[in-house]
């Protein structure tokens, strides 16, 4: 039996190794990698995909802390490696230079990949949070003012990736305080308004432009966004929704649903309310005498 145990431990930790390999490779963050060609990173994707869906020791591998903790450290890179990226755009005198607008898609390819691995190990409020905690900086580079005409495919990118993000926090996937979801909705809300009338606008001027976007995301933003709306407290919902009723874009997304249920929880809380305040104004009974 020792034998046999020293044998499932060995392979468990062979295991472990190659998964942690396979996902520096497919991701090119690991120290003593270089930069790798993209059919090489692509079979290392390959290979993570395979393993979190066949491998029968994979349950094992994604429990293990070293491996949470090392497949953090990766997303962190990755994080980090787009944000840097990114900010290098705007301090880069050639706006259209077509290399590092490879190297940007490249890194947010990346992150949807690692999106989806990460939503397979259960560790999906890591991509959550991190996209969160640099919502705000990605948006001031690219809503910089020399972009307005170019880099269509990242833009829309963008989006859809912030969609995964609404998608696991409105659906309960990842639970956020009120507060971090209120914050993630009025960052995001009025770039994918406007990006919604621009793409459009876009489309319908020339017939050739191939960034708008697809009916499939909307349903999914729209979907994620009346469902985050409706479970945040009333404040927060009547504010959002005050914000979408005097929006230029008020057309998407369609918010109906959400304001019908805000609506219909507040004509309650106030019935409820004045019942018991009607309740506690009536007179109490008096107690009867003894009978003598």
């Amino acid at each position: 039996m020792p034998i046999f145990s020293d044998i499932q431990e060995t392979e468990l930790s062979g295991t472990k190794e190659v998964f942690l390999s396979a996902i520096r490779y497919a991701t090119s963050t690991g120290d003593s990698f270089p930069q790798f060609e993209d059919d090489l990173r692509a079979s290392a994707q390959e290979q993570v995909e395979f393993m979190l869906e066949d491998d029968e020791k994979i349950p094992l591998v994604i429990a293990d802390d070293e491996i949470k903790v090392e497949t953090r450290i990766v997303v962190s890179k990755i994080f980090s490696s787009f944000e840097n990226e990114l900010f290098s755009l705007i301090l880069e005198p050639d706006i259209a230079n077509m290399e590092m607008e490879k190297n940007i898609m490249r890194s947010l390819s990346d992150l949807e990949w690692m999106h989806n691995t990460l939503l397979k190990m259960d560790l999906m409020k890591d991509f959550v949070t991190h996209w969160s905690n640099i919502s705000s900086n990605l948006l001031k580079v690219i809503e910089d003012k020399r972009l307005d005409s170019v880099m269509w495919d990242l833009k829309i990118k963008l989006i859809e990736v912030t969609s995964k993000v609404l998608e696991a926090v409105g659906y309960g996937t990842v639970v956020l305080p009120a507060e971090s979801r209120v914050e993630l909705l009025k960052t995001w809300l009025p770039y994918i308004r406007k990006m919604k009338s621009l793409s459009d606008e876009m489309s319908t001027t020339e017939a050739a432009f191939p960034y708008k976007m697809s009916d499939d995301l909307c349903q999914c933003v729209e979907g994620a966004i009346v469902s985050l709306v409706s479970a945040l407290p009333s404040n927060d919902q009547a504010d959002i929704l005050a914000d979408w009723i005097s929006a230029e874009q008020v057309k998407y997304p369609d918010l109906s649903e959400a304001f019908e249920i805000w609506c219909y929880r507040t004509k309650s809380a106030q019935r409820r309310l004045d019942e018991a305040l009607t309740e506690s104004a009536m007179p109490m009974p008096l107690p009867l005498s003894p009978s003598t």
